[in-house]
């Protein structure tokens, strides 16, 4: 994918068969479901600049309570391709592993797609290009040598717009309709231990240096 001075794709050529990233209906987080993400070690990368700031701005209008949790990422491990870290990874582990990454990967300048519902649910989520840098990022993570909990879809990178509340259909038909049009700039990973329901706890971050 192009830069953020390049043509931009159509993303939907690229999506086909994004909304079933769900192999099992049961397996869907519903929102308002005490819904638990498996306990582990997630690498997320936040989503820095202009883009940054306008997802927070849409997560504050249609999910304050999602916008209250943390800044606005990508998850890279523990909900698509790979599940979480397995907890008993030492630091000295995750590094070890990733900080060769990190100093030859490049910073990644990616274009969101339109807000996307995920089927039988009130989640609406911004998809990012599954096959573009992201991917060769989370292959490198994946074949790192780390030990990686089990997810049964497949590898597909977003950011989420709003998770908790059940809109009504003015509501959702203003979310869909929104577009974020700035760059999404990813220029660090973000290491993060969940054990819900307690908080998660950040580990520590590593810059994108390539």
């Amino acid at each position: 994918m192009g830069g953020a001075g390049g043509e931009r794709p159509d993303i939907d050529d690229f999506l086909e068969g994004y909304e079933d990233e769900f192999e099992y209906e049961e397996d869907i987080p519903e929102s308002g479901r005490d819904w638990r993400r498996p306990q582990g070690i997630f690498v997320l990368a936040p989503i820095g600049d202009e883009a940054g700031a306008r997802i927070l701005e849409l997560q504050r209008r249609y999910d304050p309570k999602l916008a209250a949790m943390g800044a606005p990422h990508v998850t890279l491990v523990g909900s698509s391709g790979v599940g979480p870290v397995v907890a008993g990874t030492t630091e000295a582990e995750l590094r070890q592993a990733l900080e060769p990454i990190a100093r030859t990967t490049p910073p990644v300048v990616e274009h969101f797609g339109r807000p996307t519902r995920f089927m039988q649910t009130s989640i609406v989520s911004l998809p990012l290009d599954p096959h573009g840098p992201l991917r060769e990022l989370f292959e490198r993570i994946r074949t790192s040598g780390l030990r990686f909990g089990h997810v049964r879809f497949a590898f597909t990178p977003h950011a989420t717009l709003r998770y908790f509340p059940t809109l009504d259909r003015g509501r959702e038909r203003a979310v869909l309709a929104e577009r974020v049009a700035e760059p999404a700039v990813i220029d660090r990973l973000e290491l993060s231990l969940t054990n819900d329901p307690q908080p998660p706890r950040k580990l520590f971050e590593l810059r994108l240096e390539g």
